[in-house]
């Protein structure tokens, strides 16, 4: 939005065409989104106090748990609403992919919300339904692939990139509706299941987002793409306005986040956030790649398939308790020990993601 304003400025001061760098909007989006988080949390958090909408803590987990319970929740409002509104205010809004991603974002959120609201407002512990939750991921799901899919200009766009190939870039063809469905409700579903612990699903949530913008800039800009053998998509340049806000309104969001949690993000937040980095990863053609930098993700969705699927064909359980954060608490592990510990895997497979831009 300011985008269009600066370009009319310009013919007044030609200082204004500052503002039509990428470098200097994604720094404005990220500071801009935290600055939101920041000076609107402590209002939302007395706003959630005020009308009791608090977490409800499961009696068969870590006994430490017990002292959130009534903690607010649904802050994942907070982050929605700092990144929606940096995008709006720096990105190109004729940008499809910067539209697409933005419709996710919400579209998932509003799922959450509704999830959150039967939870905390309603009393409902099983909030809504799960087989109505994956009903209408699935249906935003399926609507994205295939508007990017009937969309694409190029082979490029629904083309395959290999982690540390070069020259391995297939065609996915109908198969691309596929794995853009499972990457959308996958991810969305696994950081949902990471947000277990104070500032454990964030934190690798900024990390990866920060990494995306990379990967972004780096396919956007036709001579780093050349010099790194990515394929050219112009339109991915925009989206590292997003994923700068989505780091800088995630760094507010763990201003409160952090151990221990004055704000909990909800169901809000965890599945507009997967969601985001699930269409990210799709955009940017780099879904293989959020396999590894969100191993963190992909590591609590398997330990809860795995569980389940011991206790469903053997009787027995792999892990005293899933998520596998769980497990480590019930170990002895402190909570904060869990969460640093996790961190720093995350920002260690990030590291091997950004390598594959240049190992090759």
């Amino acid at each position: 939005m300011l985008i269009w304003l600066a370009e009319w400025l310009q013919q007044f001061d030609a200082s204004f065409r500052v503002f039509q760098y990428l470098t200097m909007r994604a720094i404005l989006s990220t500071l801009t989104a935290l600055g939101i988080a920041i000076f609107m949390g402590p209002w939302m958090i007395r706003s959630l106090q005020r009308l009791q909408i608090g977490q409800t803590v499961r009696n068969d987990g870590p006994q430490s748990h017990l002292s959130k319970s009534g903690t607010p929740t649904m802050g994942g409002v907070l982050i929605l609403a700092a990144i929606i509104s940096s995008t709006l205010l720096w990105a190109d809004l004729a940008n499809r992919y910067v539209l697409t991603t933005l419709f996710v974002i919400a579209s998932y959120g509003l799922v959450g919300f509704v999830d959150d609201y039967r939870k905390v407002i309603r009393k409902d512990s099983k909030g809504l339904i799960a087989r109505w939750k994956y009903f209408w991921l699935s249906v935003v799901a399926v609507a994205v692939a295939f508007f990017l899919y009937s969309s694409a200009h190029t082979e490029a766009e629904t083309a395959l990139i290999v982690p540390f190939f070069k020259d391995v870039m297939p065609q996915l063809g109908a198969l691309y509706l596929v794995m853009t469905y499972f990457v959308l409700v996958g991810t969305s579903n696994a950081v949902n299941l990471t947000d277990g612990l104070d500032g454990l699903a964030i934190v690798p949530t900024i990390l990866v987002a920060g990494a995306f913008a990379v990967f972004a800039y780096a396919s956007g800009n036709v001579n780093f793409s050349a010099y790194l053998n990515l394929p050219h998509l112009p339109l991915t340049s925009e989206l590292v306005i997003v994923c700068t806000a989505i780091v800088g309104a995630g760094l507010g969001f763990l201003w409160f986040n952090t151990y221990p949690a004055m704000v909990f993000m909800g169901d809000v937040g965890s599945l507009a956030l997967g969601g985001a980095l699930g269409i990210i990863a799709v955009l940017v053609r780099q879904e293989l790649v959020l396999l590894i930098m969100g191993g963190v993700f992909v590591m609590e969705a398997l330990s809860v398939i795995l569980q389940v699927g011991s206790f469903k064909l053997r009787g027995k359980r792999i892990f005293r308790m899933a998520p596998i954060h769980h497990h480590y608490e019930l170990k002895g592990w402190p909570e904060p020990r869990v969460i640093v510990r996790f961190w720093i895997i995350s920002l260690m497979l990030v590291l091997v993601g950004l390598s594959t831009l240049k190992l090759r």
